[in-house]
């Protein structure tokens, strides 16, 4: 490829690109459609609308030791409903900082709800403050959590914080957090984004396989690490030793050598999760590296085949074992569909609205909003819905079944399903680009 050919593309062409160069590497076979995955994903004739939620963008001045920077930094996260407070909720930046928002006052009555921004570390790519969320009885014990990374000793490191927030939970109550989890990355990316409270009351905390491309050293696999799993933890006991308890039915509780924490595993990079609320189910969707990424329902003690397996396609044997079962995605991507999946929620708000019970979600390098049905483990129905007008980093649910969709660069976006369907009429599809 010529020398700088990737700046002359625009970003289409350069993910149509990758995805012809990827196409080299795999049998002729490998290209075609698996378990209904479509080349196209046909769009809605009538796209959905997303209206600005926030009265205006949230975003970080320059440092006064960056004058070469004038733009503000961009980088929001994270968006979240306080529980018990309908017009109340939390916005999360990158580099550490969250507000509070009131919707009844004027300009959303935004305030500073924490600022650890010094004691975060967020200098490149998918670091800094990775997740929050909230105990299940916030309204008692006004608990809530947050992932977050620093750097010391050369390392970066993540951790898992249990805070606290003042009486009417819009601030911080300045007391020192108890540390959960304290995780030293191996390499620079891949720790995971997401932490959510399960139906079960217990914490779950993707991981990410904190290593170099292509997982050289299997650590996806390998149960004795954290790397490349979903956790599940205990955060009202505790275990001897341990600032939290194992769940008794967590898999690999009694198996020598294997951290008892781990849920399932086989995971690359699980940057955002969520529970459905009507069945519990644990949907992840899970950033891969070369085809494509991938959407899965994940249960107790599956191996999602990281890195064995990418998506459908086998990826490498390096670290395969025989009569190991490895549980395929329900979805797929390919790389001109996107760059990285963001996860989303099961659609549970309006009961009259042709979406009830659609899985959405997105992408976040080609802004791109989907939804989809399954029939069992497999997929049924794919559409795109429309785009958000900024890159995508969250979805979020309030206690209404509201959906919301976070925008890098400081918007978030409330999504409004009533002038689509579903089940509408679609555009005629477009044909996939040429090699």
């Amino acid at each position: 490829m010529p020398e700088g050919l990737q700046t002359s593309l625009k970003a289409q062409e350069f993910a149509d690109l990758v995805e012809f160069l990827v196409s080299r590497k795999q049998p002729a076979n490998a290209l075609t459609t698996h378990h209904g995955m479509p080349e196209v994903i046909p769009q809605l004739e009538r796209s959905i609308e997303l209206n600005p939620f926030l009265s205006k963008e949230f975003r970080l001045p320059p440092p006064p030791n960056e004058p070469a920077r004038k733009k503000p930094k961009t980088g929001l996260i994270w968006f979240e409903q306080i529980p018990g407070f309908p017009q109340r909720f939390l916005v999360a930046h990158q580099a550490g900082v969250i507000w509070s928002i009131d919707k009844r006052a004027k300009d959303d009555g935004r305030r500073v709800f924490i600022d650890f921004s010094r004691e975060t570390y967020s200098e490149r790519g998918p670091n800094g403050l990775l997740g929050l969320t909230f105990h299940p009885k916030f309204r008692k014990n006004r608990k809530y959590y947050v992932k977050r990374q620093i750097f010391e000793a050369e390392k970066i490191s993540t951790l898992l914080e249990e805070r606290t927030t003042t009486a009417d939970g819009m601030r911080d109550s300045g007391r020192t957090p108890r540390l959960l989890l304290k995780i030293a990355a191996v390499a620079e990316h891949h720790n995971g984004g997401c932490i959510q409270f399960g139906p079960d009351g217990f914490l779950y905390f993707g991981m990410g396989d904190s290593a170099p491309n292509f997982d050289p050293q299997g650590y996806g696999h390998d149960l004795g690490l954290l790397f490349g799993k979903m956790l599940r933890i205990d955060v009202d006991h505790q275990d001897d030793g341990l600032p939290y308890a194992i769940p008794a039915d967590n898999p690999f509780r009694e198996r020598p050598g294997a951290r008892p924490e781990i849920w399932a595993y086989g995971f690359r990079e699980p940057w955002r999760f969520s529970f459905d609320s009507a069945t519990g189910e644990l949907w992840v969707a899970d950033l891969g590296q070369e085809r494509g990424d991938e959407l899965a329902i994940v249960h107790r003690g599956k191996n999602h085949g990281w890195n064995v397996y990418e998506g459908f396609e086998l990826f490498s044997n390096g670290h395969r074992r025989e009569g190991e079962v490895y549980t395929p995605p329900l979805f797929a991507s390919r790389r001109r569909h996107g760059a990285a999946i963001m996860g989303g929620h099961v659609y549970h708000g309006d009961k009259g609205a042709s979406f009830q019970g659609v899985y959405i979600f997105g992408d976040h390098r080609s802004k791109r909003i989907w939804g989809l049905t399954r029939d069992g483990a497999s997929l049924k129905t794919i559409r795109q819905l429309g785009e958000c007008p900024q890159s995508i980093t969250a979805f979020a649910a309030d206690e209404q079944g509201n959906l919301y969709v976070v925008g890098f660069e400081g918007m978030v976006y409330q999504l409004d399903f009533t002038g689509a369907r579903f089940d509408g009429p679609v555009k005629a599809a477009e044909a996939p680009s040429a090699p």
